[in-house]
């Protein structure tokens, strides 16, 4: 069974960036996809961004592209999350997900295993 767990979270300024990473352990983690999502309380836990296990797919949300960047580093079974441009909006805890099942990188159902998360707070 594949366990997740995402570290990087801390207080930053709008503007700033930030770096999230999540380590992956157990399973054939290397075979599957992975992903990013963030949730605020009170909402719906959105669909940040995708991955494929040879990351020639890649998946953003609108809200994220060409400011975020996913990231995953097989040989050292990590995925990564680099946070540009940060505003107040992209408040939130952060999840490391991945698609347990199979699945595709960009269809957020497919993602069926979560990390603990991680928080990331924006201040203007």
């Amino acid at each position: 069974q594949v366990q997740l767990v995402e570290s990087g979270g801390g207080v930053v300024t709008v503007g700033e960036s930030l770096r999230l990473a999540c380590a992956a352990s157990g399973g054939n983690v290397n075979t599957i996809s992975l992903g990013w999502f963030r949730q605020t309380p009170g909402k719906l836990r959105e669909f940040v961004a995708g991955i494929n296990p040879t990351s020639i797919g890649k998946y953003y949300s609108q809200s994220v592209k060409g400011r975020f960047t996913i990231h995953r580093d097989n040989a050292n079974y990590k995925l990564y999350l680099q946070m540009n441009r940060l505003t107040t909006e992209d408040t939130a805890m952060y999840y490391c997900a991945a698609a347990g099942s199979g699945g595709r990188y960009f269809n957020a159902d497919s993602f069926n295993i979560w990390g603990q998360g991680t928080q990331v707070t924006v201040s203007s």
